[in-house]
């Protein structure tokens, strides 16, 4: 994914989270943050069920 995709791939797990904020990181850190963001929704997806 580039840069671009990261962020909105981002956005769409955190809403909360500004484009321009996001745009400040490397794509390395970016790519960090959106697997966090996964392995914390399929954490709540496994509480929930």
């Amino acid at each position: 994914m580039d840069k671009k995709e990261l962020i909105d791939r981002i956005r769409e797990i955190n809403a909360t989270a500004k484009t321009e904020f996001l745009a400040e990181f490397s794509e390395k850190d970016l790519a960090a943050y959106l697997e966090h963001l996964m392995e914390l929704e399929v954490e709540e997806l496994a509480v929930c069920h």
